[in-house]
């Protein structure tokens, strides 16, 4: 993976990941014990496409050109990447570990770019984000501690 050096290619790629995590959300859906929780899962695939919807009109707001030289930052794209292996055994504790870990990401992502971001309206989207995604990992933590506690 390469790097990303404007805002506009970062909005993009971050709206590349919602999408991912949209449709994560979706598959996982499928594999839940639990009613309740499937239906929040449902909703966290929801949100994932508002947290899109967000980001493409911040692009918008741009008018897809980045003229100022303060929107030019450089992000790794390889620090935000989440290994997942296509496995249609993962049971269901091993699909909560991996949400967890890529909400984790993607919080790290906006964290990391809201604290580069000259544009304080986006800094202030990007860390809206941020909370949105901290709190799905919340919610997947409790349902993994449930089913471990429940399991033993």
């Amino acid at each position: 993976m390469g790097e990303l050096s404007s805002v506009e290619e970062i909005l993009e790629y971050a709206i590349t990941r919602e999408v991912e995590a949209n449709e994560f959300y979706l598959a996982l859906a499928d594999r839940v014990e639990n009613p309740a929780m499937g239906e929040l899962i449902l909703e966290f695939a929801k949100e994932e496409l508002e947290h899109k919807a967000k980001l493409e009109l911040e692009v918008m707001k741009r008018g897809k050109v980045v003229a100022e030289d303060e929107d030019a930052v450089e992000l790794k794209l390889t620090d935000y990447i989440v290994d997942v292996v296509d496995n249609p055994a993962m049971d269901y504790k091993d699909l909560l570990l991996l949400g967890m870990k890529k909400e984790k990401t993607s919080f790290r992502l906006y964290i990391d770019l809201a604290a580069i971001i000259q544009d304080e309206e986006l800094r202030e989207t990007l860390l809206s984000l941020a909370e949105e995604e901290a709190r799905h990992k919340v919610q997947l933590e409790i349902d993994y501690d449930e089913v471990v506690l429940r399991k033993n």
